[in-house]
């Protein structure tokens, strides 16, 4: 062990002795560290490209838009549904109360699928998108079955412009035929006056009549009137069409501005003195609603009030009705569905509790939906009045059919004849579409400047009776047409003006009126058509020449325009110019056509009644020869008339062929074979008299002249005898005790 020891130290000194002899190591400089390239300098950091301008900047109209009721975010019509369960917007409402549903509808013509709750608002794209730029047409509510089709379709108003966008929405959800149709499901001649039996629907649950509504802001409806039907229309009424106003203003954005929703203030005021705020609109009433509606005495309140005030007596027959009728009182909120209520407590409000009205009979549910439409278009008024009244007045018509309590004697369904757009000489051609171009002068509210600046007229569309631009001439409002002369159809041309010192016609207001108070023949058209005939032997190819409507200007002008029958050889009077009150806006208000009675009654106070014009005599002449010379001058006429009636029927019973009279009904002579007074029927119905001789035919001619001026009696009275005791002599007819008037000297 020691030995091991000894050697290990050994070799420990040796080592250490060997690292001493080495030489001292030198110093060495530490490499240098390898010098990174450069780094390449960088390029400008290039320029953004500007953004591209936006297609539209500021988007138009979006401050209008925001504030009006298509935005008004807290609206129930766009909450309405929030809570349901599920919350969604159904088919039936969503395209009208969301935009998605909106752009569905246009382009599709149906909402497929609910619209999740909530909806939003009704945005831009709503209306301003592919399918509303190409829409000019919209189908309305009402249905009806076209000839030979199987199946209902819905009335459709073509030709819009972007007035279509709102009518889309604004055309309420019922009509006529919804009521009907619902009538129609419990049963045929339903008791008009009793609650119909429940019935049972497809899923066994029974079901009873209900209210049915009209919905909210119908405008569209009303505006369109009986074209669209949207009120309940009575069978065997007739009803306006589309009131036109005037031309440019007669649209949704005509009137409204298509953004805000708001009335154009600024445009009605240019013609409606007074006007500076919405409320303003409510006291206008024009020139062409003088009719006393409501009843209440009042022609000049606003047309706004003659509404309210239907709409007052309306109600108070509905809840009478309800009660003594349907057996059950009833009271309206307009503000809560469905709107018609239980009055169990007869307080006249719908208390919390009280139900929903049960006792619906057929005649209450149309007048109430009647009632309901008239609430739900506020703006009716400027829609469309005279619609809405005729609406009202039916409703209360009908509802008196079984009150008998309701007193209507003083209320006015019609405006006076020239704006009575209802009636059969505005409405003659609604199923043709085109009014006939010999008919368009006057009974087509743009036909008279349409025959003033071409001397002639075209077919055109029917029209919702007069507009102020029929006699106003609209490039120099208000100023009427000019008419120097007016060509009657004897050829005669004629004025009221008279004529100036070189002999040329002289232009008076009242021509206008001329131009359609003429007649439509004459003695010259009447002897064109009996040319070559013999007087007295019948012929079946005559047909009776018809003088037409209210020919007073013929009557009035006499022998100088020949409107009547004038004999060979016979003399007639002239033009009824010497009376002090001789022309036609002398005599009438040229709006309410009425007579000016006050004026009359300064010369003929003395009459029996001075406020009747048919009191009042020419002289003391006894013509009629009843031994009566304080009659009228009108009785004495129509004596002159009956015997003439009687001669007529002597004459053609004599000739084989008994002859019957209806002022009523086109062509006015029928045959009576069997003298029962009533018109024969045929496989066509009446038939017309057809054994018409030359002497005949003058004769009744004159007749109906007679009929067809109701104020001839007052227009020239002399002619009237005159050309009246000629015909009955023609027929030789019995003349003793009448006097023919002297036709005094030049």
């Amino acid at each position: 062990m020691k030995t091991k020891v000894l050697l290990v130290g050994a070799l420990l000194l040796l080592a250490l002795a060997l690292a001493a002899c080495q030489p001292a190591p030198t110093s060495q400089p530490a490499p240098e560290c390898p010098t990174a390239a450069p780094c390449p300098e960088c390029p400008a950091c290039p320029s953004p490209e500007p953004p591209p301008e936006p297609v539209v900047k500021e988007v138009p109209f979006q401050e209008l838009w925001a504030a009006s009721p298509h935005n008004d975010a807290e609206a129930e019509a766009f909450n309405h549904w929030n809570e349901e369960d599920p919350a969604e917007v159904p088919v039936a409402c969503a395209n009208c109360h969301t935009t998605a549903g909106y752009q569905e509808y246009v382009a599709t013509g149906a909402v497929a699928n609910p619209i999740p709750a909530p909806a939003g608002t009704i945005q831009c794209v709503a209306c301003h998108n592919e399918a509303t730029a190409t829409l000019t047409s919209v189908k309305f509510p009402q249905t009806y079955l076209p000839e030979g089709a199987s199946e209902p379709v819905n009335v459709e108003i073509t030709g819009l412009g972007n007035e279509a966008r709102c009518m889309v929405c604004h055309q309420g959800r019922a009509s006529k035929s919804t009521v009907d149709n619902r009538l129609a499901q419990f049963g045929e001649d339903l008791d008009p006056d009793a609650v119909p039996a429940p019935i049972t629907d497809s899923q066994g649950n029974e079901v009873k009549l209900g209210f049915i509504n009209i919905h909210y802001y119908p405008a569209g409806a009303t505006l369109y009137g009986t074209q669209v039907k949207g009120g309940y229309e009575y069978d065997g009424k007739s009803y306006d069409w589309k009131f036109r106003h005037v031309e440019g203003i007669d649209t949704c954005i005509g009137c409204h501005n298509p953004h805000s929703l708001q009335v154009k203030v600024e445009t009605c005021a240019q013609c409606h003195e007074g006007v500076s705020t919405v409320e303003d609109l409510r006291n206008v009433r024009m020139q062409g609603s003088l009719a006393d509606y409501d009843g209440d005495g009042d022609v000049e309140e606003s047309i706004d009030s003659e509404l309210k005030g239907l709409q007052e007596k309306l109600y108070a027959a509905l809840q009478e009705y309800a009660k003594t009728v349907a057996g059950q009182p009833l009271v309206y909120n307009p503000a809560a569905y469905p709107y018609f209520f239980a009055d169990d407590n007869e307080n006249g409000t719908a208390d919390e509790g009280e139900k929903a009205y049960a006792n619906w009979t057929p005649r209450l549910e149309k007048a109430a939906y009647n009632y309901q439409m008239s609430v739900k278009d506020p703006g009716a008024f400027a829609h469309n009045a005279k619609y809405m009244i005729q609406l009202m007045y039916d409703s209360l018509e009908d509802l008196n059919a079984k009150l008998g309590t309701i007193d209507m004697s003083a209320m006015h369904r019609e405006d006076p004849g020239h704006f009575a757009g209802s009636t059969e000489p505005f409405r003659h051609w609604d199923a043709e579409g085109k009014v006939e171009a010999a008919c368009v002068k006057c009974h087509q509210a743009d036909g008279v400047p349409q025959f003033l600046e071409n001397g002639a007229t075209i077919k055109m569309p029917p029209s919702n009776g007069f507009m102020c631009t029929t006699c106003h001439n609209s490039e120099e409002w208000p100023a009427r047409y000019v008419v120097t002369e007016v060509t009657f159809p004897s050829g005669a041309k004629l004025t009221f003006g008279g004529v100036d010192a070189d002999g040329n016609p002289v232009a008076d207001e009242s021509n206008l009126c001329l131009l359609c108070h003429q007649g439509r023949s004459s003695t010259p058209s009447v002897n064109r058509a009996l040319a070559g005939k013999d007087p007295e032997t019948p012929d079946p190819t005559i047909r009776f020449s018809n003088i037409h409507y209210f020919a007073a200007g013929a009557t009035l002008f006499g022998s100088e325009a020949q409107g009547a029958y004038q004999f060979d050889g016979k003399d007639y009077v002239g033009a009824n110019t010497k009376h002090p009150i001789n022309k036609c806006k002398d005599c009438h208000d040229v709006h309410a056509l009425e007579v000016k009675l006050e004026a009359c009654a300064a010369c003929h106070g003395s009459a029996s009644d001075p406020k009747d014009p048919k009191t009042y005599r020419l002289d003391t002449t006894d013509y009629d020869g009843d031994g009566d010379t304080s009659e009228g001058i009108s009785a004495e006429v129509d004596a002159f008339a009956e015997r003439l009636y009687a001669a007529i029927q002597a004459y053609a019973k004599a000739k084989g062929t008994p002859i019957v009279y209806n002022p009523a009904a086109y062509p006015y002579f029928f045959v009576d074979a069997d003298e029962d007074g009533n018109p024969d029927v045929g496989e066509r119905g009446p038939v017309s008299y057809n054994a018409w001789t030359p002497t005949l035919l003058k004769a009744a001619y004159n007749y109906q002249y007679y009929q067809k001026d109701p104020g001839a009696f007052t227009h020239n009275p002399k002619y009237v005898l005159q050309f009246l005791y000629d015909s009955i002599e023609a027929l030789g007819g019995d003349t003793s005790g009448l006097t023919r008037p002297v036709t005094p000297a030049e």
